[in-house]
């Protein structure tokens, strides 16, 4: 749309002396629902001559054969254009204001010998952050065409999801085109509607270009949601379990309750609340328990593998209209942790031995929406204060017996150099020892031999010091406390008996 608040058809096409009809929508305030409605022609000039508007002005060309209807209670205003000509082929404008200058969105009309059935412009009507439902008309049952969804532009109806695989990057993980029923027709579910959503989309098969047995769609998301924005994404470890919490409108009478995978526009059942599970997830898979007061199922999965990976939907159906939610489960694979710094625990992935083990979030019903909230078990990627059923703990005494059965491996190793080096140093200092016995052999010579003169009780401190100064280097001195008979200092030479000072 040229703006969020108006937006129509770009495209109308119709055949002589048949009609068409124009719907414009726009967003519902005070202002554009007593605002002047207004459907004009542009000129070569560049002008846009008022047809027909709210004000009661209709043109003089167009009388009897145009009509405007304006509806604010559902934000539109309808113009219907009957007795058609070829000299109606032209651009015109559908817009709100008091000149046909202001808010308005432009339209071609093609008018040819036979336009095919084209029926009136939809809308459909979602909530910021809900999900929509759109009914495509059938068309064939054969089903090989392409089934496509497309936002209608300026010039093109730009592709946003076809059964081929293709999904518009904005798209990925939100939007489902189911397969054809019996009678052809099918569905477009779009979830987690955003405001950008809004505008005009065509779906259909076959030729985007092509109009026959195709339906063209108003989509109105409104900005003021009551919804909660949830978390999109949610992750599991391999081998772990998750619950995966989905929600609906509790007053709904949902006739079935399920979850599928999603990939490419398409979503592949897995499991539904009839007991339904798909063979490749057999024993992985269940709704484990519903919860209709509140509006809530929960499908829990366990022994998660890496290519679990991926987009998933919670959905309830009622009749034709489904509310869905979506949701991408990310896959971790560490399978380790530690307890405290020095016990370690070693843990494999648990499996609850019933649903009941699983934490839940807060509940809470959502008016016609389905969303969905997870809870990932607690497993080896989280520490826990005691290990649960089925968990593999190793014992504290078999810990210490592996640390240290892998010290006894170093033994052979580190005790031949550590005696080595005790051999070594005791070697230096015997030779070291020997060289000052033998220095302070030649001094005794000359000086008496003074290590066995006594020593007299007189002397000063300062000579005392001396005397100990001279003790051998060699060996730190060794003193002993005798009470009343003073102290004894041995040297590598001799032992002296040192007085107290106080006598």
């Amino acid at each position: 749309p040229v703006s969020s608040t108006l937006y129509g058809s770009r495209f109308l096409i119709g055949e002589v002396g048949g009609s068409v009809t124009h719907q414009c929508f726009y967003s519902i305030t005070p202002a554009n629902k007593h605002d002047r409605k207004y459907w004009c022609r542009i000129a070569k000039s560049g002008v846009c001559y008022t047809i027909i508007s709210t004000t009661g002005y209709t043109s003089e060309d167009h009388a009897g054969r145009v009509f405007l209807e304006d509806t604010p209670e559902n934000g539109t205003f309808t113009v219907m254009l009957t007795a058609l000509k070829k000299s109606d082929m032209g651009t015109y404008r559908c817009g709100i204001g008091t000149t046909n200058r202001d808010l308005y969105v432009s339209l071609n009309l093609t008018v040819v010998a036979d336009a095919g059935a084209l029926g009136p412009t939809e809308l459909v009507r979602g909530e910021l952050w809900g999900s929509v439902t759109v009914l495509c008309p059938p068309r064939d049952t054969r089903g090989g065409e392409k089934r496509f969804w497309c936002k209608l532009g300026r010039t093109r109806c730009i592709l946003i999801a076809d059964t081929h695989g293709y999904v518009e990057k904005s798209y990925q993980g939100r939007i489902f085109i189911t397969p054809q029923e019996s009678s052809g027709a099918f569905k477009i579910l779009i979830n987690d509607l955003k405001k950008e959503d809004s505008g005009l989309y065509k779906c259909g098969t076959g030729r985007l270009s092509g109009w026959d047995g195709q339906r063209v769609v108003a989509l109105q998301v409104t900005a003021a949601s009551t919804l909660p924005k949830r978390p999109k994404f949610l992750s599991g470890t391999v081998g772990g379990s998750l619950s995966l919490k989905c929600h609906y409108d509790p007053k709904g009478n949902y006739e079935k309750k399920y979850l599928c995978r999603w990939k490419g526009a398409s979503c592949s059942l897995l499991v539904d609340a009839d007991g339904f599970v798909h063979e490749s997830y057999k024993g992985r898979i269940q709704i484990a328990s519903g919860d209709q007061e509140n509006g809530t199922y929960t499908v829990v999965m366990r022994q998660l593998r890496e290519e679990d990976a991926g987009w998933y939907w919670c959905g309830a159906k009622n009749g034709h209209t489904e509310h869905t939610s979506s949701v991408k489960l990310r896959i971790q694979k560490e399978t380790c942790s530690s307890q405290d710094p020095e016990t370690s625990t070693l843990m494999k992935p648990t499996l609850s031995p019933s649903p009941a083990a699983y934490s839940t979030p807060t509940q809470g019903s959502i008016t016609g929406l389905t969303y969905a909230t997870a809870i990932v078990t607690r497993s080896a990627s989280t520490l826990l204060p005691a290990a649960p059923p089925r968990t593999s703990v190793t014992p504290p005494g078999k810990i210490y017996h592996e640390r240290s059965s892998g010290e006894s491996r170093l033994l052979p190793v580190v005790l031949p150099a550590l005696i080595l080096l005790i051999f070594i140093t005791i070697t230096f200092l015997a030779l070291t020892k020997i060289k000052l016995q033998k220095k302070m052999g030649e001094e005794s010579s000359t000086a008496g031999n003074l290590a066995a003169a006594p020593v007299r009780s007189d002397l000063s401190p300062v000579k005392e010091q001396r005397m100990e100064e001279t003790l051998s280097p060699d060996k730190a001195p060794e003193c002993r406390t005798d009470p009343g008979k003073g102290r004894w200092v041995s040297s590598g030479t001799g032992t002296a008996r040192v007085v107290s000072l106080d006598g």
